[in-house]
């Protein structure tokens, strides 16, 4: 059984958020952040409102994915116009969602230079269900592939109350 006597966290962009704990053999061992507050995003993505569209991560592994949570709620902005009377989410903010999520893993990548992944492209995406206020959209992104360090491409799915809402996979590039 080990006990953690210091915890130095690295908390940013390009580092994989893990922290650093001695244990009782004085050996280093690493911790790997799993869950970020709206506060540590907000250190990780350039978001900021009305577009910051991602609450909290609930599940984070380096290199590989992301769960993400968004509180839908009825005084986002653009409930006014779509549509007044019968409120539904965007599905271009679906994806936007989505692809903040997608921006966690990217933003973390190890040897992979600091700077700027922009949202580039969506194939294949389906809506499958309308997602309104008071829905709790559930986020999951995972990385299916990086070139040249540069380009990504990732998988990605939300979902409300287990019923998928919008599937489909997302590009980025890293812009200078």
């Amino acid at each position: 059984m080990s006990t953690f006597t210091e915890i130095n966290e690295i908390n940013t962009p390009n580092h994989t958020n893990s922290a650093s704990v001695l244990t009782e053999n004085g050996q280093d061992s690493a911790i790997v952040k799993s869950t970020f507050t709206v506060e540590e995003i907000q250190q990780l993505l350039p978001h900021r409102y009305p577009f910051a569209l991602v609450d909290k991560i609930i599940d984070y592994v380096p290199g590989v994915r992301a769960v993400g949570i968004k509180n839908v709620t009825f005084n986002e902005p653009h409930f006014q116009g779509h549509f007044p009377g019968r409120p539904v989410m965007p599905g271009v903010l679906i994806v936007e969602a989505m692809a903040q999520v997608g921006g966690i893993v990217l933003a973390q990548l190890p040897d992979v230079e600091q700077g700027l992944w922009m949202f580039t492209g969506i194939d294949q995406v389906k809506f499958r269900r309308q997602v309104v206020p008071g829905d709790r959209l559930l986020m999951t992104v995972e990385l299916l592939w990086v070139k040249r360090r540069r380009f990504a491409k990732m998988q990605a799915m939300a979902e409300v109350d287990g019923q998928k809402a919008c599937a489909g996979e997302l590009m980025f590039s890293m812009v200078d």
